[in-house]
């Protein structure tokens, strides 16, 4: 991504595309980083025009392109098959974009819309915000440093339980709407990403099983899979493993990573973001999550004091905050951009070709 070079803040007049769950945390932190949405647009100006109060809106579009035209930012967070052709059109437009993951059903589509923004100089984020936790950063920190050791093993999860019941639907269960991926292009994108951000490793080679235990959904044949279970091989030489599930009864949003070296081990758990297991042979404790006490880089992202909670909507935050401060000219450490989308993409497919074949799968450079 080619940086963007200004002397003066910009303004951030950013477009909605989308007025569901993601639209509304979407404007929640763009308002947060003192931007403004001018406009949205939803899958039918009805349903725009009820979500205009809750998304902060200025105006309502029916036609997107205008609502392009009307804005300094575009944040795609319609459903999956749509990231290409409006994200597409945005950087056509100049526009700096935001386009949530996955960021496209392909990995050749992510790549076109990676080097369409590269090419237009445009900012292209896309929302991997569990890097954000003070947390994560604090783990990534200790790994650079070289406290944990040399790294070895990682393993961990992802679990929900909102598609447990046959009867439980949404629009991300159709392949045509959400991807041939569901479970791991919705969540297992999220881990893989947190992984390789973390440890600064990237994975190499996987061996996938992938399962659908509700066959059908509202009358409906199903064919996304509802579980992945996921062996992989790193290029530092790490070995590992993980489960995705969205059938995991209590469950709501179990991201755990745990990772171990020769020297230590550091496990984060999302749904206890504020603090950070790390132990060794000698013993171990659990870190909070506190600004006097935490390294530079996590101790940013530490908004409040210790003992006030952050959770995801301050990831959301702090990641449209970097965005601007992006947009601005400044390079933020760790903005998760589309080259990351992409990377994403491409261990998707190896993770579908590894299950569709039975056999370990290089995942492309």
């Amino acid at each position: 991504m080619a940086p963007v070079t200004t002397t003066t803040p910009t303004t951030y007049r950013a477009a909605i595309i989308g007025t569901g769950f993601m639209g509304r945390v979407h404007s929640h932190a763009i308002a947060v980083a003192g931007g403004q949405v001018t406009g949205i647009a939803g899958s039918s100006p009805e349903r725009a025009r009820e979500a205009a109060g809750a998304l902060r809106a200025v105006d309502v579009f029916d036609d997107v392109d205008e609502l392009i035209a009307a804005a300094d930012v575009v944040h795609v967070c319609a459903p999956n098959h749509l990231h290409a052709p409006l994200a597409l059109a945005a950087i056509k437009a100049g526009k700096h974009v935001v386009c949530e993951k996955p960021l496209a059903t392909d990995a050749a589509t992510a790549q076109t819309m990676t080097e369409a923004a590269r090419e237009a100089g445009v900012v292209a984020a896309v929302p991997f915000v569990y890097r954000f936790h003070p947390m994560v950063r604090e783990a990534r920190a200790r790994v650079a440093a070289g406290e944990i050791g040399r790294l070895a093993l990682a393993h961990g999860s992802y679990l929900q339980d909102w598609l447990l019941r046959p009867e439980d639907d949404n629009w991300r269960v159709d392949a045509d709407k959400g991807g041939a991926l569901r479970a791991f292009g919705d969540i297992g994108s999220h881990w893989c990403d947190l992984l390789e951000f973390v440890t600064g490793d990237r994975i190499r080679a996987v061996s996938a099983q992938l399962a659908t235990t509700n066959e059908t959904r509202a009358g409906r044949e199903v064919t996304t899979e509802d579980i992945v279970t996921l062996q992989f091989a790193t290029d530092g030489g790490m070995i590992g493993s993980t489960v995705v599930s969205q059938i995991s009864a209590g469950r709501k949003n179990r991201l755990y990573l745990e990772i171990s070296g020769s020297d230590a081990t550091v496990a984060f758990d999302q749904e206890q973001p504020e603090t950070l297991w790390l132990g060794r042979r000698e013993g171990s404790a659990v870190l909070v999550r506190d600004p006097e006490t935490l390294s530079p880089q996590a101790a940013r992202l530490a908004r409040v004091p210790a003992g006030h909670a952050q959770g995801y909507q301050d990831c959301f935050n702090d990641f449209v905050a970097d965005t601007r401060a992006a947009i601005d000219g400044r390079t933020p450490d760790g903005l998760p951009v589309f080259a990351d989308g992409l990377r994403a993409a491409r261990i998707a497919e190896a993770v579908a070709a590894s299950a569709d074949r039975r056999d370990w799968v290089e995942v492309a450079a």
